[in-house]
């Protein structure tokens, strides 16, 4: 096993030790103290982060190319993200959620990609290849988070309203900070996709000749971010309701994990062309 497998493999069984640790505060939060899954999360982010450095050296640029590169980058990301709201806005419960949709994603890309890396095609020898990305993906970040901070209220709104709330030293009031706070992460997350789509058609224009093409990758793009449009009108339309404004996070939150994952295997199942199959 390389080292770099090695480490790959250390920061999921480390994210794995973590979840056990957020479930458990989540399920019971009065006998547990934050700051032990907290710190494995730390200290499997470190893991994390030097097998980005590792493998960014070794590739000789960011990996970000293949599918296997970008899970790891998309996982970091949201990790990133969690950690920055959980500092700031001590949202631990929400790590309960999080770190399934970061296990799920390295463990599928552990078992199932292939790991070598490979000389950049034409097409991604571009200085937008990395702004591009990054820029997806930090959306991307803000996004999981937010879901995670959203699926956490709707779970503990009706405990809460029995008046269960009080071992996780929650009230109505307090409890809707939550609803609040998946708007404010998907406010500052949407300028960073409107980015993405942006760099992206003007990377396509200098790649390929043309700013859209209609690609399922590009489509399904546009489609994310009509939702999270959609859910940002919907939080300012209150005859709209709160409850619909969830289910457009949700739903968002499908579409974003369906356009980075599941569009081009679809395409190559189905046989539909795609400019975006090198991700493979």
């Amino acid at each position: 096993m390389s080292f770099e497998r090695f480490l790959y493999l250390a920061y999921i069984v480390l994210y794995g030790v973590a979840f056990v640790f957020y479930l458990v505060y989540f399920i019971a939060p009065r006998k547990l103290r934050p700051i032990v899954p907290r710190s494995i999360l730390l200290f499997a982010f470190g893991v994390h982060t030097l097998f980005i450095i590792v493998r960014w050296i070794d590739a000789g640029h960011a990996p970000l190319q293949t599918l296997y590169e970008a899970i790891s980058w998309f996982a970091w990301s949201a990790i990133i993200a969690y950690i920055i709201v959980e500092w700031k806005r001590h949202v631990y419960l929400a790590g309960a959620i999080v770190l399934p949709v970061v296990l799920g994603s390295l463990i599928f890309a552990y078992t199932k990609l292939p790991y070598t890396t490979k000389p950049l095609p034409p097409a991604l020898q571009s200085y937008w290849f990395e702004i591009h990305v990054m820029g997806a993906f930090a959306s991307y970040a803000y996004f999981v988070t937010a879901f995670a901070v959203e699926v956490v209220y709707l779970i503990l709104r009706p405990i809460v309203r029995r008046g269960g709330g009080t071992r996780y030293d929650l009230d109505v009031r307090k409890l809707e900070r939550f609803h609040v706070m998946a708007y404010n992460l998907i406010l500052f997350g949407f300028p960073f996709l409107t980015f993405g789509i942006f760099s992206g058609a003007a990377w396509a224009e200098d790649a390929w000749g043309g700013y859209w093409a209609w690609d399922p990758k590009e489509t399904w793009s546009l489609i994310t971010w009509l939702i999270f449009a959609g859910y940002l009108h919907a939080k300012v339309t209150p005859k709209l309701g709160r409850n619909f404004a969830s289910f457009l996070n949700i739903l968002g939150f499908v579409a974003m994990i369906f356009t980075f994952l599941g569009v081009n295997w679809l395409a190559k199942i189905l046989g539909i062309p795609s400019l975006h199959t090198y991700a493979f």
